[in-house]
Formats: structure tokens, sequence, C-alpha cells
């Protein structure tokens, strides 16, 4: 029989993403045949899995590293909800991985109530497939003024009857109230679900907390299962959340999660509905490369060696956005200067001259004028293109993996100096000092060969490392990490009873 595990936080951010993907690298290095599901998710990091029908549909990235750790293609079942917000009040609403729909927040609460069904209808297959199925949580239970239709954490929790763990970060303070206070002012059904707690990112001595982790078992009467130390490890893996933007000082404060300086500087203005800026990641790993990501309030660096502009789950507002803070006219000025640009999908748009929104899309504005910098207008459209696509650069002649994500297609003059081969077809465009280029393929910077030559042809010196191999080791450095710090075994007898 099956057996299943939720992971639940007291509040967002607590680690919960990587925890399951540390589990799941564990159980499949146990030999367990292991999946993840989540049954809602909130991020405009998409990733492209497999429809029933075998077309392509998106789910959160987190999931799609999860499925890497278990060692098995992602699909649309992992995350049957995926809320990609458009506006401070809305997000655009994928069910089991196409468009179901836009809703405002106050709208949603009532939508979740149909969407309990096919979340459900999601996990049993996925359930089909598995020893162990290891569930993550959104948000936190205690958001109880939301308990009604939840379909996030107890609400699915107890529709599936799978036990849950509650994870507390202990990094921002508090990790006793919010523990004790989460099992005091759930219902008691709710309260019942929860069957043990962890800590999450410990500095220091662990034995110093060992009294707080007695109180409270005390106080809730749940297991035990472990504290889990800050791992450098973690920074070696994708991040989904935009939370990740939001810390302006890293543990070694240089702004954002920089690690260290770079002769070649590679800077990434942070739009408000910046997407997928998972692409960066690969470059994070890259020794010569000082990553920058430039936030509200803060110039273009004069002195960066390229411009790269991320995906946009708003195209139109984030466009009007630069126009509004300067940086479209520090990026113009950076390009009449000579200076390398790379636009990735909704950052792709921007280095157009038009953008045109005819059906209200994105709202209300039918057209904009973009950057000017490439001689191409797009037009926004209803039908979304989702698909892994596999290309050929066409600067430096080597093979490209990746997805695209996309509404709207692109056209122009500059196509002809298109930057990329895709599926057979000339793709995306250029300018004719082949300085700026764009194109709608995300993953571009994680084909090693491609992302060697661009550092080069900044004059930096690559570092030749295989970007997912090290995914997959910093998975593995993970689970076993895990493997040594909780009780990995009360865990697993936790999720329905013993496995073994």
């Amino acid at each position: 029989m099956t057996k299943s595990l939720m992971l639940q936080g007291t509040g967002s951010n607590v680690g919960k993403s990587i925890l399951v993907a540390g589990l799941c690298r564990l159980a499949k290095n146990r030999g367990l045949r292991v999946m993840p599901f989540k049954p809602q998710n909130m991020s405009n990091n998409a990733a492209v899995a497999l429809c029933d029908d075998g077309s392509g549909g998106e789910i959160g990235r987190a999931q799609w590293l999860q499925a890497l750790a278990c060692g098995v293609p992602p699909h649309v079942d992992m995350n049957p909800v995926l809320l990609k917000p458009q506006t401070e009040t809305g997000s655009q609403i994928i069910v089991q991985g196409k468009i179901y729909g836009s809703a405002g927040g106050r709208e949603y609460q009532t939508l979740r109530r149909e969407l309990l069904e096919p979340v459900i209808d999601s996990y049993q297959r996925i359930k089909a497939q598995a020893d162990l199925v290891l569930v993550e949580g959104a948000g936190s239970p205690a958001e109880i003024n939301l308990r009604r239709y939840d379909i996030a954490n107890m609400g699915f929790a107890r529709a599936a009857d799978v036990p849950v763990v509650l994870v507390g970060d202990i990094d921002r303070g508090g990790v006793i109230a919010s523990l004790v206070g989460t099992h005091t002012i759930l219902d008691a059904g709710d309260r019942e679900q929860i069957k043990g707690f962890l800590i999450n990112k410990f500095r220091g001595d662990v034995t110093l907390f060992d009294e707080g982790r007695q109180q409270i078992t005390s106080f809730t009467g749940w297991k035990d299962v472990g504290v889990l130390p800050w791992l450098e490890v973690v920074a070696r893996l994708p991040e989904e959340d935009s939370v990740w933007f939001d810390n302006p000082v890293n543990d070694n404060g240089n702004n954002g999660p920089q690690q260290h300086q770079g002769s070649v500087k590679i800077v990434v203005p942070v739009f408000s509905r910046i997407a997928n800026f998972d692409d960066l990641d690969p470059l994070k790993g890259e020794d010569d490369v000082e990553l920058v990501f430039v936030r509200q309030g803060q110039d273009i660096p004069e002195d960066a060696d390229m411009i790269v502009l991320a995906g946009s789950k708003s195209t139109i507002s984030d466009m009007a956005e630069m126009e509004e803070n300067g940086w479209a006219r520090q990026i113009r000025k950076f390009a009449s200067d000579g200076g390398a640009i790379i636009g990735l999908c909704g950052g792709y748009q921007m280095l157009g001259t038009k953008i045109y929104d005819p059906q209200h899309i994105e709202g209300n504005i039918s057209e904009i004028s973009a950057l000017g910098l490439l001689d191409v207008t797009t037009v926004l459209s209803s039908g979304k293109t989702v698909r892994v696509s596999a290309a050929t650069s066409r600067e430096y002649d080597v093979a490209l993996s990746g997805y695209e994500i996309h509404l709207g297609e692109t056209h122009g003059p500059d196509c002809e100096r298109a930057m990329i081969g895709l599926g057979g077809a000339p793709h995306g465009a250029g300018s004719d000092d082949g300085k700026v280029r764009g194109c709608y393929l995300h993953g571009l910077f994680g084909n090693d060969d491609y992302r060697a030559h661009v550092i080069r042809s900044l004059g930096g010196k690559s570092s030749g490392h295989n970007y997912l191999h090290g995914v997959n080791e910093a998975l593995d450095a993970l689970a076993s990490e895990m493997e040594r710090h909780l009780d990995i075994d009360g865990l697993l007898e936790i999720a329905s009873g013993p496995l073994y």
C-alpha cells in the first residue's frame, strides 16, 4: 500500500520545497518509488511537464526539481493547481497544466471549492505510481481565515487522509511560538492530522535547543523528528520563490544571493512580475561571473558587461514600470554604448518596438512602446505555447535544450538575424551588430557549452562545470545531511505506517 507524508510550514519560505526535494532524493536512494505532489502552488516560475494527452502543461519549478530528485519525468498531476500572479490582486489559474481562468483573490476563495476534485484526482493518479508520495503544503495551516475551502494544506490533508509534519524555521525567530501557536488555533480535526514537527535552518550548537524541542513536544504531543542545520548546499539548488529577491543582503554581505566577485558583471533588473528567474541560476555557479540583481530604486550599473532581461508574467506593466523608474532610459544608453543584452521570453518582447494586447489579456492597456532595441513587434494572444524544445545556437553553433511558456508571437525584420534555430526553423532576433538578441527559449544558460561561450565573449573564463550534474550532486548532499540529522525512520513511520 502506498504511503504518503505531507510537509506543511508555520509560514511561507520555511524551506518546505527544498525539504521535500531532499526527502525525495533520500527515498529514491533508499530504493523506494517516490513521487512529489503539491496540491496548490503560487509562483511565476513555471516548468513544462507532461500531460496525459502528450502535450505540455505547466507546474511550479519546485515540483520540477522534486521530480528530478525522484528520478522521474515531471507530470502536471504533481502540481494540479498553479496560481500565476498577474496583478496585486489577481492571478492566472492553471489546472492540471492548462489555463483554467483568472480570478482576484476574493473570487478565488470561493472558486477553490471547484478545484478540490481535480486535486484529489491528480493525487490518486500520482499515488498509484509510487511506494511513497511526498506532499508539500503552501503557506501555513495557521491561516484559519482561509480554511473553509482550503485545498493547499489541511483541507487537502484531511480530504486525502495524509499525515502531516509541521516545519518551523528557527532562523526567523519565534519558532516555539509559531509551532505551539499553530497547534493552539487549529480545530481538533486539523490538529489531529499533524503527527510530528521538525526544525529547519538551525545555526550553531543544536544541543542548545534540546529543552526547546522538549517544550514543543510537551505543548503539542507531536513527535519530534529532528533539527536540520543551516546548510550551504541549499544555495546550489534552484530558487522558486520571489522572496529570494526580498532579502537585500546575503550571508556574505553582498547584494542579493551573489557569493563572489568575478571579472564579468551580468546585471538583471528585477521586474515586479519577473518570471522564471531560475534561468539565471546556472550563472550563480560561475566563479568568474558577478551576477547582480537590480531592485526598485537602484540604477543599472554603468560597468555592466551584459544585461539580461528575464521573463515577465505581465510584460506590458513591467515595461511601463521600467519607463517610470528610469531603467528603460539606462538600458537604451547601455545598448547605444555597445553593451550586450539578452532578452528571454517577456524580456525578448521588451526589446522590440511595440507590444500589442488587442484582447486585453494583461489588462486595460492595448499597446505600449517597448525599448526599441530590436526591430520587432509582439502581439499577445490567448493561445499559449507550452512545450519542451530542442534548439541550436546560431551564434556559437552549439546544441540547446529548454522550454517555452509564452503568450503571443513576435515578428519583424530583425527576426532575419535569428538568435537560435528552433525545431528546424529560425527563432528569435538580433541587432545588426549582434550585441542585442532575444528569444523565447527558457533554460538557455543551463546549456553548459552556450553559457561558456557567452562568458568567454564577455572576456571571462568559464568554470566548465556541468550545471545539471551539479544540481544532482547538491540533491545527494542534501539527502545525506537529512539522513544524518533527522529521524528518517520516524518520518516514514508517520507516513501511514512502516514501509519496510
